[in-house]
């Protein structure tokens, strides 16, 4: 779709400012989804706007996820139903050891929508870059977009639709009415963009296609950084392939151990990206959490779906797709500054010298996904092998 405007936020300190202004100039309705909503400065920020919000007569529509987001304190949620913000849990927890394989699928999305008029879209969860007892680190490695144009409308109507869906399942039959708001169709630039996400209905895959509708078709260069990097079968290969044709592959992942079990499984597939001529970086100036990618200098994607059986089977997702040299080139420029300056290059020979142990765990590890994937009922070939 084409007449929309895109600008690249750089981590929570672009994001917020630019998310907390439009909450403060919103006339009519907010929806907001994320996965973490942590109680600390940014949390009080962003929750300060939305009440202040409500209290002026916008319709503020707060969904965070019921895993992610299942510690906001009682007095945060006290104060914003006071004060007229509506919350939801997604798929609140309930029982913590529970095995009902339904529990992991969970809101992942990172997406706001003011107005209908703009649109936040990324990885960005509402928190602080910065690890309160690391402060060596850098701030966490992210981004986010902001958008105005026809393409907007899309994600106010995902964003009214899973609010609308989640007011149903639990009962508030009121606040399951659909949205008013008649979002503008009025040009704001020149970039075309697609938004896509995932709902393990009809939408399961439809990141995925893209992602490798992408990679098959480029001529030059693929550069893609994903935090939690597992791809399937299909994806992987498509990426041998794309370095085999003469493409420069080149991959950014996470350096420093968050998720043990997606950061070894990872690993298990160095020695054959390095083998076919895929370069591969981990991030090590502090923690990465950047979904995001760039191929030709023309297309890119920014947003919450990694790369990992998990979120491309069962969390839901969105990625927005960009299709301008611009807005392309300025995330290309960034991952470059990235890869150059703040991560370290695997070589063929790290992997080789490695103790046995670090060759042996990744495959340990990567069976323990398979192991899961397979005990949830979602597992599947195309994804596991």
């Amino acid at each position: 779709m084409a007449g929309n405007r895109f600008k690249l936020l750089f981590n929570g300190q672009d994001y917020f400012p630019e998310l907390i202004s439009a909450i403060e100039l919103a006339q009519q309705e907010v929806f907001l989804e994320s996965y973490l909503f942590e109680a600390d400065e940014v949390g009080i920020a962003v929750m300060q706007a939305l009440i202040a919000a409500a209290l002026r007569g916008v319709r503020v529509n707060l969904q965070l996820d019921g895993f992610g987001a299942g510690n906001l304190p009682l007095a945060w949620r006290e104060q914003l139903a006071d004060s007229g913000v509506r919350l939801l849990f997604f798929r609140p927890e309930v029982k913590i050891l529970s095995l009902d394989r339904q529990r992991l699928r969970r809101l992942h999305r990172k997406l706001a929508v003011i107005d209908a008029r703009i649109a936040f879209i990324g990885g960005i969860n509402i928190l602080s870059d910065f690890e309160p007892d690391q402060p060596e680190l850098a701030a966490r490695y992210d981004y986010a977009v902001s958008m105005a144009g026809p393409l907007v409308a899309q994600l106010h109507e995902s964003a009214d639709h899973l609010w609308r869906h989640t007011a149903w399942v639990q009962l508030k039959k009121n606040w399951a009415k659909k949205s008013t708001i008649k979002p503008s169709s009025t040009l704001s630039g020149r970039a075309r963009g697609q938004f896509l996400y995932r709902d393990n209905l009809r939408h399961r895959h439809d990141i995925e296609r893209e992602y490798l509708r992408a990679i098959l078709h480029a001529k030059s260069e693929i550069i893609i950084a994903n935090a939690y990097f597992l791809p399937g079968y299909r994806l992987r290969h498509a990426l041998i392939y794309a370095a085999k044709r003469g493409v420069n592959v080149v991959l950014l992942v996470q350096g420093r151990v968050d998720h043990a079990l997606l950061h070894y499984a990872s690993r298990g597939f160095y020695q054959q990206f390095l083998s076919a001529g895929i370069q591969i970086y981990e991030y090590q100036k502090g923690f990465m959490h950047a979904k995001v990618a760039t191929i030709d200098g023309i297309w890119a994607t920014v947003g919450s779906s990694n790369i990992d059986p998990f979120s491309l089977l069962l969390a839901r997702e969105a990625n927005i797709f960009v299709c301008e040299k611009q807005f392309a080139c300025e995330l290309r420029m960034d991952l470059k500054r990235a890869l150059q300056e703040d991560a370290v290059q695997i070589k063929k020979s790290d992997v080789e010298r490695d103790r046995w142990i670090y060759r042996v765990l990744p495959w340990l590890c990567h069976a323990a996904v398979r192991l899961m994937m397979g005990m949830s009922g979602y597992g599947g070939r195309r994804y596991l092998e």
